[in-house]
């Protein structure tokens, strides 16, 4: 099933989708490369908004926790979740949970 940049973006964005294979950390703070056959996704974390995910997601993608992960779950057009190292969406790293942090900002389409 093909995926979309678009998809891949709100997948990324929203950190319940974990950026996957050819991931590196950016030189900006807080940015992450997402390197596919049809090109680079730059992500973008909001740690105003979640500070610990944006954190933790960093160190993994410094570990290469992501490195060669695929996408676990694809819905066509809405979203593609990965960073499950068994690929079946219930594996998880080493680190601990982080709570949830929810934030009043409003989401934008394709951002």
């Amino acid at each position: 099933m093909p995926i979309d940049r678009r998809s891949l973006m709100l997948a990324a964005s929203l950190a319940a989708a974990f950026p996957a294979a050819g991931h590196a950390a950016g030189p900006e703070p807080h940015t992450l490369y997402l390197d596919l056959k049809d090109g680079r996704v730059v992500i973008r974390l909001r740690a105003d908004l979640a500070p610990k995910h944006a954190a933790q997601i960093e160190t993994l993608a410094k570990r290469h926790f992501y490195d060669g992960i695929v996408f676990h779950r694809v819905i066509d057009g809405f979203m593609a979740q990965t960073g499950d190292p068994t690929g079946t969406g219930m594996g998880k790293s080493d680190l601990p949970n982080i709570p949830a942090e929810f934030s009043k900002e409003k989401f934008l389409r394709g951002t």
